[in-house]
């Protein structure tokens, strides 16, 4: 049995600072289509986590530091964002978080 969260929900990365894996838990209170990126401090999109529909409830994503072509970060402050949109509404929140080498 799925517990439904009651509100959508971005949590901060854990461990932050991190090298060079992190977990990035969200809540979805409705079965919702997910975007979750990492972006640099340029706002350029590096990675993509999630792009797809999922069901409600708790989840969670780990980035191991690398971008999408396969290389590894620098250390230095990125942000993870969250996009969703479900039936009923859309939500969305930033969070930063510190990659150390």
């Amino acid at each position: 049995q799925m517990v439904q969260p009651p509100n959508y929900a971005l949590y901060q990365n854990f461990p932050n600072p991190f090298n060079p894996t992190t977990e990035i838990r969200f809540a979805l209170k409705d079965n919702s289509q997910v975007d979750l990126a990492i972006f640099n401090i340029k706002g350029q999109r590096i990675k993509q986590l999630v792009n797809h529909s999922m069901d409600y409830g708790y989840h969670k994503a780990v980035w191991n530091g690398v971008d999408s072509n396969g290389k590894r970060v620098g250390s230095g402050i990125y942000f993870y964002i969250l996009n969703v949109k479900s039936d009923k509404e859309s939500y969305r929140e930033i969070k930063k978080m510190i990659m150390v080498k």
